[in-house]
């Protein structure tokens, strides 16, 4: 097999174009694109318009108390307590309904008042930490069982108890476990807060001061 001679064609792709000419195509191209000829200016993304009205007036049902204020829709119940009204007990830690420090009462219930819209909270029966007496036997139980250390996630669960012994007013201590697993503490005094709520169950049963 004789060896292809110098003037023969360099063999093409079936496209018709060789691999050397690619190449060279792409680093023109490059080059182009490079020194800004083939750039094309970019339009420039129109204003996003201002979404979401503005305050509004709303009334709460606070503490057997009816209270008037002027939120945005989008401030939640927890800020409005403790930003509006200056109920400070509700504390703010996740900001995302997983410890339990905002903990209240709406209609008896236990909610996380991160995760409540003030404007949705109309209507409902609001009950925060400052409701209650100061010889509360709830509060009373925490203190008898060293329940708290810094404090700061006690208001969060004393009313999580309040809540969870009205509907469980005879709780076992797995009960207590199972009921109260939306709560936190970063001290760790989960044993003394189960007993706690062992002694107040029993302080709260009809008591003046539940």
């Amino acid at each position: 097999m004789s060896a292809k001679k110098d003037s023969e064609p360099p063999v093409r792709a079936k496209s018709g174009y060789s691999r050397r000419g690619f190449i060279s195509g792409v680093g023109i191209g490059g080059g182009a694109l490079g020194t800004g000829l083939l750039e094309q200016p970019a339009e420039a993304a129109p204003a996003a318009a201002v979404q979401g009205p503005g305050p509004v007036p709303i009334t709460l049902n606070l503490n057997g108390k009816t209270v008037n204020l002027t939120v945005e829709p989008r401030v939640t119940l927890l800020d409005a307590l403790r930003n509006r009204l200056n109920l400070t007990g509700a504390k703010r830690v996740c900001d995302r309904a997983t410890c339990g420090a905002c903990t209240v009462l709406m209609d008896g219930k236990s909610v996380y008042g991160c995760t409540v819209l003030a404007i949705d909270a109309q209507g409902k029966k609001i009950e925060t930490i400052e409701s209650l007496p100061a010889n509360n036997a709830i509060s009373a139980a925490f203190v008898n069982h060293d329940g708290q250390q810094c404090g700061y996630c006690t208001p969060g669960f004393v009313m999580a108890v309040k809540g969870f012994l009205s509907e469980h007013p005879n709780p076992t201590e797995d009960d207590v476990n199972r009921g109260l697993g939306g709560n936190l503490c970063r001290c760790g005094t989960y044993m003394g807060i189960r007993k706690a709520v062992l002694e107040a169950a029993k302080g709260t049963k009809g008591g003046p001061n539940a």
